[in-house]
């Protein structure tokens, strides 16, 4: 899920060849409900989403989800694809 315009994703995926469905919440309505959206109103970033990593399986159950606090913090590769093998996606 990313909060860019559908547009923007859809352009994104194009380019680098990406098959899958990429979400798109433009309008922050969803990412609030994944906690992966900053929301102390003093914060200089209010309302950016934060880096997050969700695998969800095919009966859309979220099976993964890391949200992290900082936005240069990566997930290490190995983790998420384990998550993904789990849900056998």
């Amino acid at each position: 899920m990313s909060a860019d315009a559908a547009a923007t994703l859809k352009a994104f995926a194009e380019q680098n060849g990406i098959k899958h469905l990429l979400l798109a919440d433009f309008r922050r309505q969803m990412i609030p409900a994944y906690d992966a959206m900053v929301t102390d109103q003093n914060s200089p970033i209010f309302r950016y989403a934060k880096r997050a990593f969700f695998v969800i399986d095919r009966q859309g159950t979220v099976r993964f989800m890391k949200v992290m606090d900082n936005a240069l913090d990566l997930l290490k590769p190995e983790e998420l694809l384990q998550a993904v093998r789990e849900t056998g996606a």
